[in-house]
């Protein structure tokens, strides 16, 4: 029989908003794979699953999360990832992939399916969906994603401010990841485009050190990483005007 490897998505931090197919897929699995910075400690990922399987069925698996400007050393890092979950693979019938948010959004799952296929070719690929940060940020901060006939853009500021800017200027909801160290940067172009007045931002969901807040109050302090923002469309017709 085929290997199955799934990428479980297990939300934005708070386990409480893993799925139950999710945890089903965690148990069922024989090894479930953590990705881990080099530096070792213990990511979102990881302290999610723990809340659900034992500690002796996880494996950490270092990948270049942290590695934005030498290719060469993200490549290598993820050729070294991808050999160790070949070997588990090739050991166990099915292994979990745990990732924070959901493994088909912005997920290093992708990358990792791409090196599996290579590596143990016919292995089954699967994915558990997993709520993302900004479905999160929308319900703890009450901002409302999408209306009617409302488009939804989601931008990682990784890209670039002017890509944001460009999303910002146009008519539905705009959500932007990864932006925490070009704060200074999203909230110029928050400013520019008129949109800073319902935006907000939010890090470190559903964990002890949560930080929620109106864009308006950013002042230019770099923000962690995995910062989320919504930028609500304009609304001026009322109930229902969208549609």
């Amino acid at each position: 029989m085929s290997s199955r490897l799934v990428g479980v998505g297990v939300g934005p931090g708070d386990p409480e908003l893993v799925t139950v197919k999710g945890v089903n897929a965690l148990r069922e699995a024989e090894v479930v794979v953590v990705p881990v910075m080099d530096t070792g400690e213990r990511g979102r990922a990881e302290a999610t699953v723990l809340h659900y399987v034992p500690e002796e069925k996880v494996v950490r698996v270092v990948f270049a999360l942290n590695e934005r400007s030498d290719r060469a050393r993200r490549e290598a890092a993820w050729d070294a990832a991808g050999e160790r979950v070949a070997e588990l693979l090739r050991g166990h019938g099915a292994v979990a992939f745990a990732t924070i948010g959901d493994p088909n959004v912005y997920s290093t799952f992708t990358y990792l399916a791409q090196t599996i296929a290579e590596l143990v070719p016919g292995t089954v690929v699967e994915t558990v969906p997993g709520i993302t940060a900004m479905q999160d940020l929308a319900a703890r901060s009450g901002a409302v994603l999408t209306e009617g006939t409302e488009p939804l853009t989601l931008v990682p500021v990784t890209a670039g401010s002017a890509v944001l800017k460009e999303a910002l200027a146009g008519p539905g909801t705009v959500v932007a990841y990864k932006f925490g160290r070009q704060a200074h940067e999203v909230a110029d172009a928050l400013r520019e485009t008129g949109r800073i007045g319902d935006a907000v931002w939010g890090s470190a969901l559903g964990l002890t050190e949560e930080s929620i807040r109106p864009a308006a109050e950013l002042d230019g302090t770099p923000l962690p990483y995995l910062s989320t923002l919504i930028s609500p469309a304009r609304r001026d017709g009322g109930r229902g005007g969208k549609l």
